[in-house]
């Protein structure tokens, strides 16, 4: 027996994405999004209205980050996505977040997030609200990587939205090793 709960954005997983800008003072900007993923091999797709405050700053500066949201920060990742840079300018540092220039766009890294992306802007399309963006780097804190320089998921802690009981869940154990589980069944 299956339960309908019809056409709603639900679905497993969804990401916990904190998206970095600078304003036009260059006061640090980030919001929480979890409609948004990996659309090509160098590009990020986010699903984001116009009236954000970060959407506003991406189409002037052309630039963001996309940081995986934490267990270690969810208080803060929460914040961010439930006050709004257009009322509270300084969210950012009231997060508790702080943060370090990109070398490689005009963004701000979060020191306290361990994974990022560092994005340009491809495009906006305000009627859609998808926003697209050139993945130019990924960047790794080195307190995530174990022995042999790999990213721990475990020392990263990243979670993930659940929109049915609107909750986060931390992404736990391995269970498999991708392209190869499969392999027993061939």
């Amino acid at each position: 027996m299956r339960k309908n709960f019809g056409a709603k954005p639900l679905s497993y997983p969804q990401p916990v994405l904190i998206i970095a800008t600078y304003g036009e003072d260059g006061t640090p900007d980030a919001m929480n999004a979890a409609w948004g993923g990996i659309s090509e091999m160098n590009q990020i797709s986010i699903c984001l209205s116009a009236g954000h405050k970060t959407v506003k700053n991406i189409l002037k500066r052309k630039a963001f980050t996309v940081s995986m949201g934490e267990a270690a920060h969810v208080v803060a990742c929460d914040y961010v996505g439930i006050v709004s840079g257009n009322n509270t300018p300084d969210k950012f540092a009231r997060a508790g977040f702080h943060a370090t220039p990109s070398q490689l766009v005009d963004a701000p890294l979060i020191d306290e997030l361990s994974v990022a992306l560092e994005c340009k802007l491809i495009d906006y399309n305000p009627d859609s609200c998808i926003l697209r963006g050139e993945i130019v780097n990924v960047s790794v804190d080195e307190r995530v990587l174990d022995a042999d320089g790999h990213v721990d998921p475990i020392k990263v802690g990243p979670i993930t939205f659940d929109p049915f009981n609107n909750t986060y869940l931390a992404i736990g154990s391995k269970v498999a090793d991708a392209f190869s589980a499969g392999k027993q069944l061939k």
